[in-house]
C-alpha cells in the first residue's frame, strides 16, 4: 500500500505549522512509518509533480508548492511565521493554502525595487503591479527549479 497521501499531508502539516520543509526522516518518525517507504511516497510525489526534491539529495525538500524549502525572494508573512514561496504565483498560494491574511515581500525583477502585497479576508488588496511569468505554464515542469 502507498504511503503517498499520508506523507503528502504530513508534508503539508508541517510545512505549515513549522514553515519549513520535513525531511524523509522527519516524516517517517511523525508517520512511525520505515524510512524507505516513505522515501518511496516522496519519489512518487514527485512524479505527481507534488513535490520536487532538493537537486541531488532526494531525501530534502526544494518545493511542495506553494511552498518553497529554501529561502527565496518571495517572503510571505502569515500570521507572525514567515514563509517562502518558490514564485510570485506561489506567494499568492501560500495565504490560500493556510487561509490566513498575509504580507508578500518580494522585488522587481528588473529594478530590484521592493514590492509589497496584502492578503486579507482571502484576496489580495489591490495594489498596481505586474507579475511577469516568462516560462507558459505547459512549459514549468520542463525545469521547475528555474520556472
Amino acid at each position: 500500500m502507498s504511503l503517498a497521501t499520508p506523507v503528502k499531508l504530513a508534508i503539508y502539516d508541517t510545512f505549515a505549522r513549522t514553515a519549513k520543509a520535513p525531511t524523509v526522516s522527519d516524516i517517517a518518525k511523525q508517520l512511525d512509518a520505515p524510512l524507505d517507504q516513505v522515501q518511496a511516497a516522496f519519489d512518487e510525489l514527485h512524479k505527481q509533480r507534488l513535490l520536487v526534491p532538493e537537486p541531488g539529495d532526494k531525501t530534502r525538500i526544494r518545493m511542495a508548492p506553494p511552498f518553497s524549502g529554501i529561502e527565496t525572494a518571495f517572503r510571505v508573512t502569515v500570521d507572525g511565521k514567515v514563509y517562502f514561496a518558490p514564485c510570485a504565483w506561489d506567494s499568492l498560494g501560500i495565504p490560500a493554502a493556510l487561509h490566513q491574511d498575509a504580507v508578500v515581500h518580494a522585488a522587481d525583477g528588473h529594478t530590484g525595487e521592493p514590492i509589497t502585497l496584502v492578503v486579507r479576508n482571502g484576496a489580495p488588496v489591490l495594489e498596481p503591479c505586474v507579475i511577469h511569468i516568462a516560462v507558459p505554464a505547459a512549459h514549468w515542469w520542463d525545469d521547475i527549479i528555474y520556472t
